[in-house]
């Protein structure tokens, strides 16, 4: 069923519960999620945190990589999770967080399999917000603060030309090879010619330690090889390398 994010009204949604699980059926054609600065350095202890630019409204954005294929979330096992650790745009759901006439609202999919007649209530007898849905509301809040943040040091990162697209290079154990492109990384060497004040700068404000978690966070593409072994078309190896965006070419991620 097709989602459908509304605005969470407390008279239209005063009847619904949303279950509380830890399962992300939800989540399993997910490969990419959204990352958000507050959570880099757990997430890259995890899972690739690669960038893409969205050509249509020409803006680069820092995702979690969840799968080297479209519609195929390898930390999904079933619907149980396999790390300690999962993108807080996946943590959201069924909620959300969005421009609301000037300011920002909570919204909710009306057609998710969470909300049904058995779970948590969002709203009291006396249309006031459950303690559950107050929880959520900070949670969002939070998450929308963290992506304000992301955007200011995802400009940073562009306006300084830090970033290279990267190229993984895919054998299959069928023999099956694949090029997926479409991703960028900072590249350190620029990091490391910035003049000295630029450095301070970015320290002082934590996007230094966000570049450097996005950067070391590369080395978890071995996991996404290490868990597509239970799916059925492992991956024998894969190859990481710097390419010439004239060079890019074969199967990009999308968001």
């Amino acid at each position: 069923m097709a989602i459908n994010f509304v605005p969470l009204d407390k008279e239209k949604h005063k009847d619904l519960k949303v279950a509380v699980s830890n399962t992300f059926k939800f989540a399993k054609d997910t490969h990419l999620a959204a990352a958000t600065i507050r959570e880099f350095a757990q997430l890259a202890a995890t899972m690739p945190l690669v960038f893409i630019e969205d050509a249509n409204a020409k803006r680069h954005h820092v995702v979690a990589m969840l799968g080297m294929e479209q519609n195929k979330n390898l930390f999904l096992t079933g619907d149980k999770w396999q790390g300690p650790h999962v993108p807080m745009n996946i943590l959201r759901y069924p909620f959300d967080v969005r421009p609301d006439g000037e300011k920002l609202g909570v919204y909710i999919d009306e057609n998710s399999d969470l909300i049904g007649e058995e779970g948590e209530a969002l709203f009291t007898d006396a249309g006031e917000p459950t303690e559950f849905l107050q929880n959520r509301q900070q949670f969002l809040a939070d998450l929308a603060n963290s992506e304000m943040m992301t955007q200011r040091f995802v400009q940073q990162v562009v306006d300084l030309d830090l970033l290279d697209p990267l190229q993984i290079r895919l054998t299959y154990q069928s023999g099956q090879q694949r090029n997926v492109t479409g991703m960028l990384s900072i590249n350190e060497k620029k990091v490391l010619e910035l003049p000295e004040e630029k450095v301070t700068e970015l320290h002082k404000s934590g996007f230094l330690g966000a570049m450097y978690a996005v950067m070391m966070s590369a080395g978890q593409l071995n996991r996404l090889v290490e868990l597509s072994n239970g799916t059925d078309n492992p991956i024998r190896s894969m190859q990481l390398s710097v390419v010439k965006p004239e060079e890019a070419q074969a199967e990009a991620p999308s968001a």
